[in-house]
């Protein structure tokens, strides 16, 4: 059976990184700081098949595999900090949609105004 989204779980994944690292003695390389370097870095080369791009799309192979880079540093990270990502996520979406009200957003035509002013109270810690 093939691995998917639909059957593979984030500990499968983050258990195969840990034994991939593990088995070439990298676990010494990755400390908080260099991974999430590695993380904007590998997400830099994600960007780079859609900045000036005007000719079309790119190739979705090469962004699939730059996409995968990115997720296996978010992985590893997690993996070597001990960051549960399925809680993490669960517990940020929460927040978010208390943060972005539906209320707010769901009108037919889109405005970055609300956003704007939600993402500076919140940054100004008024939220």
């Amino acid at each position: 059976m093939n691995k998917t989204d639909a059957n593979t779980t984030l500990q499968e994944l983050k258990d195969m990184i840990a034994t991939f690292s593990k088995e070439r003695h990298w676990e010494r390389h990755h400390d908080p700081k260099s991974l999430a370097m590695n993380i904007a870095i590998e997400t830099a080369e994600l960007m780079e098949h859609y900045v000036w791009n005007r000719a079309g799309e790119p190739n979705k192979k090469e962004v699939a595999d730059e996409l995968a880079d990115v997720l296996f540093n978010v992985l590893n990270f997690a993996h070597t900090q001990n960051i549960d990502l399925a809680t993490s996520f669960i517990d940020k979406f929460e927040r978010l949609q208390i943060k972005y009200p539906v209320e707010v957003f769901n009108k037919d035509q889109d405005s970055l105004d609300d956003y704007k002013k939600i993402k500076q109270a919140y940054r100004a810690g008024k939220q």
